[in-house]
């Protein structure tokens, strides 16, 4: 498989996953009685920090893979 295809392939399950993560995190803020603005921050929060936590992992793993 081309090596392009493997990074585009990557890239898109990690902001999938990112995602689903911003949404569990606005879903159980508002079940648990947070405004709709302040649900959205937390989701908002949640998906910034799982793709900033996919670029340490990944900067991490390229330091000892090359």
């Amino acid at each position: 498989m081309n090596r392009v295809a493997v990074v585009l392939l990557s890239l898109a399950l990690v902001v999938v996953f990112a995602l689903l993560a911003a949404a569990a995190a606005g879903v159980l803020a508002r079940i648990d009685g947070a405004t709709y603005a302040s649900a959205l921050t937390r989701g908002a929060a949640t998906f910034a920090a799982v793709l900033t936590l996919a670029a340490v992992i990944t900067g991490a793993l390229a330091a000892f893979l090359f």
